[in-house]
């Protein structure tokens, strides 16, 4: 299934500088551009050895180095390399208004209090004009990509994509997404003593009998609508009554009283 195009068109650029962070970057990169029919492009800032001169391509040995080993994660990869003089943050914004995303390589923070980002990603975090990735590496040198991947959910206006790119992020690196629910009126939030399960509904997730007394449903709670539905036999096959005719079931029939509303809020 390929995935949605959330990105605007253009190559996944990686900032090369030689480093070994960077080539984890150049890695993670390569999925995503292979995940999104993208080329993958390298660029490296450079120094001109003299005023005018700009270097090719081909006699850089960092673009060079990557390329080859991007080129051998896969033969579908499409790989671009680019050698462009001028200062790294201003070559990687420019390259940020044409890119589907650009990603850098980055050392973990290793004292407390130290800023979060470098010049490079604090520019690029202010002013990209597309999604950033700064993919750290450990002391050990592996890139810091395992365990889950966590969003945030919240009221701003581009939660949404947020948390569309989050998703894609789950399929691609074959992760679980964490959705931490921030939102204002978050029922999560207002009962953190519960534990709460998200399961969508069509996809086959949420009724999934065992012989386990744990995975079955104990109690279905049902609004006026679908109590009404269940007595007529037509309720949704996405309600656990149909699923699990032997549950028991609490039908709130009624909007509860102020009181009552205001004791289940506390």
């Amino acid at each position: 299934m390929r995935a949605a195009l959330w990105f605007d068109d253009g190559p996944v650029v990686v900032g090369m500088d030689g480093s070994h962070a960077a080539l984890n970057a150049m890695r993670w990169a390569a999925e995503e551009a292979l995940a999104l029919h993208r080329c993958l492009r390298l660029v490296h800032a450079v120094v001109a050895p003299s005023e005018g001169a700009v270097p090719a391509v081909d006699e850089d040995a960092v673009l060079v180095q990557a390329a080859r080993l991007a080129q051998a994660s896969s033969g579908q990869l499409r790989v671009q390399t680019a050698a462009i003089v001028g200062d790294p943050c201003a070559v990687l914004l420019r390259e940020s208004e044409e890119a589907a995303l650009v990603c850098l390589g980055a050392e973990a923070p290793r004292l407390p209090g130290q800023r979060p980002f470098g010049v490079v990603a604090e520019a690029l975090a202010g002013e990209a004009g597309c999604p950033v990735a700064v993919i750290r590496s450990r002391p050990d040198g592996t890139p810091q990509i395992d365990g889950v991947i966590s969003v945030v959910l919240d009221d701003s206006p581009d939660n949404e994509d947020v948390l569309r790119v989050a998703m894609h992020e789950g399929r691609v690196r074959r992760a679980v997404v964490r959705q931490i629910d921030q939102r204002a009126d978050s029922w999560v939030r207002r009962y953190p003593d519960v534990r709460v399960e998200i399961v969508a509904a069509g996809t086959g997730q949420q009724y999934r009998r065992d012989d386990s007394h744990s995975s079955s449903v104990g109690l279905a709670v049902v609004g006026r609508s679908d109590s009404d539905a269940a007595a007529s036999g037509r309720v949704s096959g996405c309600h656990a009554i149909p699923n699990y005719p032997d549950c028991s079931v609490l039908m709130v029939r009624r909007r509860l009283g102020a009181a009552l509303h205001a004791q289940l809020h506390q």
